[in-house]
């Protein structure tokens, strides 16, 4: 019957986190971030001094350009054009939630070339050959375009779009709706010129470090390498992961680690607090040939991992990237989709707030909590993840998975 629900997407898939909601995205149905981690002390409270920075650099008031032309400051958060930062809409349960908004003009093509085709018509009338020359088309060209720029001016041709952030004082984290690569740099640019703060991308090799910080492990985790789960398959390095110093493949190595213990024994993790953590992988896995070879696929089904064509990937050399998952911590469940390298999460679908909380700003407090004990959540279970990692047992936790994917499919009934 899954095979009916299931759909199967070859080649790439375009990043689904830029859609620009709002600071208060992080309060609707859906939430995606990426984490990066403050370099310097965390403040000892948010206060007005940092509304005041924020406002100090809003969109439209300091202009911050780029060399082309694009334009960046904050935003309160409830719309667009909002610069009004307030304690009670922008500091929530400890955190600092405002947006960056990012506008570009961008001259509509069919007008440009409608003004160009009535200035050649204009310039070329005379022509005894009735064609226009080549000097006359660049003077059209010219001409079309200081118009379309002048009418440019008042903005009608701005394009505005916001990316949520949230600055968590407790973990001194800001977590960014964007996983572009030029939205994270205006980002941390607008940050450093906002409060002299420098960040760092909790990558799955940085997070890795981390953790191996409090065990004294770093050295294993520079001793590590791609393991070969398909002996004579796996490359030993990555198509997508230019350096390797980074140790971000462990990231894709903890997903493939995911489908591999639910899968063999069980769905229920004992986490390092001694809580118990059940994971499902559910609806959505993508896997890519490490040697840039055979491409990305994406398979969307209630049960991607059991189906035999996304074994059958993996055991031609591919790794997982993407994977949705379902945690339930606590009697919380967390419906989301983890993406390997940067675990960054996107789709996130929180608990339903609890039916006694009504007021606007506890349900908005609430909902810091619940990011808080989802990305709480997510960490414990990287760890557990990395304590078999970088220990000399993973030797036979890695024979074991070879050996599973090994196994022949079963045969469906």
């Amino acid at each position: 019957m899954c095979h009916a629900l299931c759909r199967t997407v070859h080649g790439r898939v375009a990043c689904q986190n830029d859609q620009g909601k709002g600071s208060m995205g992080f309060f609707s149905a859906r939430v995606a971030f990426v984490r990066f981690r403050v370099v310097q002390p965390p403040p000892q409270l948010f206060g007005e001094e940092h509304l005041q920075r924020l406002a100090a650099h809003a969109a439209g008031r300091q202009r911050v350009a780029s060399l082309d032309g694009i334009e960046i400051g904050w935003t309160a958060g409830e719309h667009v054009l909002d610069t009004d930062f307030q304690f009670a809409k922008n500091i929530v349960n400890d955190a600092l939630l405002f947006d960056l908004r990012v506008d570009t003009d961008r001259l509509p093509p069919d007008l440009l070339r409608a003004y160009m085709a009535i200035e050649l018509l204009a310039l070329s009338r005379n022509n005894p050959s009735g064609f226009p020359s080549l000097r006359q088309r660049r003077e059209a060209k010219e001409a079309a375009r200081a118009r379309l720029e002048e009418e440019a001016k008042d903005g009608r041709f701005r394009k505005r779009k916001c990316y949520p952030v949230l600055w968590e004082r407790r973990s001194n984290e800001i977590w960014f709706a964007s996983t572009a690569s030029l939205a994270i740099d205006r980002m941390t640019g607008l940050l450093k010129q906002t409060f002299d703060i420098t960040l760092e991308c909790m990558t799955a090799g940085r997070r890795a470090y981390h953790l191996a910080e409090a065990h004294a492990r770093t050295r294993l985790v520079d001793d590590s390498a791609p393991s070969p789960f398909v002996p004579g398959i796996t490359p030993s390095s990555i198509a997508w992961i230019v350096d390797e110093r980074n140790r971000d493949f462990l990231g894709n190595e903890f997903l493939l680690w995911l489908w591999f213990y639910t899968d063999t024994q069980g769905d229920t993790i004992l986490l390092a607090d001694r809580t118990e953590l059940t994971v499902f992988p559910t609806h959505t896995l993508t896997l890519e040939c490490p040697r840039g070879q055979t491409g990305l696929e994406t398979i969307r089904c209630e049960s991607p991992t059991r189906l035999p064509e996304a074994r059958r990937a993996v055991q031609a050399g591919k790794l997982p990237r993407k994977l949705g998952l379902v945690l339930v911590r606590h009697q919380e469940q967390y419906e989301l989709t983890l993406h390997a390298e940067n675990l960054a999460v996107s789709a996130v679908r929180l608990p339903p707030l609890p039916e006694d909380i009504t007021d606007p700003q506890q349900m908005r407090q609430e909902r810091v909590t619940q990011l808080r004990h989802l990305v709480e959540t997510l960490d414990l279970l990287y760890d557990a993840f990395i304590q078999r990692r970088l220990v000399r047992e993973w030797e036979k936790e890695l024979y074991a998975m070879q050996t599973w994917l090994k196994r022949e499919e079963r045969r469906a009934a």
